[in-house]
């Protein structure tokens, strides 16, 4: 296996271990197991809040980016 299929594999069983530990012991446990899986498939940004936000100002300049280059 390769250090890139390592890397994705890692990350996606932190995910899964996330979304467990999300759906029986926090205050998302009311919410459904697909509910708690797509917040272990972005757990950086829910296990720390602040990364969260630079995710969100990174996908807004590239987006504003994006449309202003298409306007030309």
């Amino acid at each position: 296996m390769s250090l890139k299929g390592m890397l994705i594999s890692g990350y996606l069983v932190i995910g899964l271990i996330y979304a467990l530990y999300s759906w029986m012991f926090t205050i998302y446990s009311h919410a459904s197991f697909a509910y708690n899986l797509g917040r272990g498939l972005i757990w950086p940004a829910a296990m720390f809040p602040t990364f969260g936000a630079f995710i969100g100002g990174i996908l807004m300049v590239v987006i504003i980016g994006a449309i202003h280059l298409s306007r030309r």
